[in-house]
């Protein structure tokens, strides 16, 4: 069990997303940052899609009532344990009673081994916020919320011992810097060509990948509005609602793009521009508001050689962890 001290300014509880029910309107949902959470629970021996919890731009602390193993994924993360510095991208223990605090970040996993053990709702234990279901009880976390853990794994239970018996109170491996996205507050983000982009006026087109866009305050985990740019049409257009996904770039008859993010709506009637790639989807995560972005293209081709090394870096990362901490071996030598 977990007890909340200081919710931050939104802490919910997400997984990689509710697949397969999008026909019925239902959003997908899930983490901001599939990368990060993804790595979070590989470090600490869990499923990927394990419930975790999301905390945006920090001031949050959790006290343990129960010994844990956790890892901290994300942009400028900087939290302590009992007051001692935690590096993130790594596993650490926790030991009963003791305060994780989260001092500052992006949007930030914190994944603790047997996940955060909510109720599936629709396959999945994401919390939805727009539709208040899903995670704990289908809100953000508040002060004093009590959250419960599930069974850790049996590599949790090794590393958690190698740690102990190195008396280690953090692993001296963790996620390497092919793992961790290049973070940054002013990226250059690939997008494939929308269906509509054609449609720009040219000086709108020359604008989307030579201008930098700002992330405006109203943005959140449904999307972002970028400001600093208007963008226009040839002529007005009447659309048929039609698909979206994340990273889609939409364009209302403001002139401000909207970038859709996690929880975005199953479909939209506004102009598509392009779409983030896969792999470029972790950086505009973890933007801010007053953060910038530019755009740049790139082929389908692309776009899939990435999606596919990121997978195959994924998977390595999981058999090393599960060979490093298999039974009968030294994790930690």
């Amino acid at each position: 069990m977990i007890r909340v001290r200081q919710p931050g300014i939104q802490t919910t509880v997400q997984d990689l997303g509710r697949m397969g029910w999008q026909h019925l309107g239902v959003p997908v949902g899930g983490a901001m940052d599939a990368q990060a959470h993804r790595i979070a629970n590989l470090l600490v021996g869990n499923d990927e899609q394990a419930a975790a919890l999301e905390c945006a731009l920090g001031g949050v602390a959790v006290q343990f009532a129960v010994g844990a193993l956790v890892a901290l994924a994300g942009r400028d993360v900087t939290a302590s344990l009992d007051g001692t510095p935690i590096v993130p991208w790594r596993p650490f223990r926790i030991e009963p009673g003791a305060l994780l605090a989260l001092h500052t970040g992006g949007r930030t996993t914190i994944a603790i081994a047997g996940g955060i053990d909510v109720p599936l709702v629709l396959d999945a234990r994401g919390t939805s916020l727009r539709a208040g279901f899903g995670g704990w009880q289908g809100r953000a976390l508040k002060r004093d919320d009590q959250l419960p853990i599930g069974k850790p794994s049996p590599e949790a239970d090794r590393i958690r011992e190698h740690l102990a018996d190195a008396r280690r109170t953090i692993a001296a491996w963790g996620a390497g810097p092919d793992l961790v996205p290049a973070y940054d507050s002013a990226p250059t983000v690939r997008i494939i060509e929308g269906p509509e982009l054609a449609a720009l006026d040219d000086a709108s087109r020359a604008l989307l990948f030579d201008a930098t866009f700002r992330v405006a305050p109203d943005s959140d985990r449904m999307g972002y509005r970028l400001t600093g740019h208007r963008l226009s049409l040839t002529t007005p257009r009447e659309m048929v609602s039609s698909g979206v996904t994340a990273g889609t770039i939409q364009l209302p008859p403001g002139g401000s793009p909207i970038v859709l993010m996690a929880d975005r709506q199953t479909t939209g009637g506004y102009p598509r521009l392009g779409d983030v790639i896969t792999a470029d989807l972790p950086l505009m995560a973890q933007l801010r508001p007053g953060d910038s972005v530019r755009f740049v293209r790139t082929s389908l081709d692309e776009a899939q050689a990435l999606y596919r090394r990121l997978e195959h870096d994924l998977a390595r990362a999981a058999r090393a962890v599960r060979h490093r901490f298999a039974a009968g071996t030294d994790g930690e030598n």
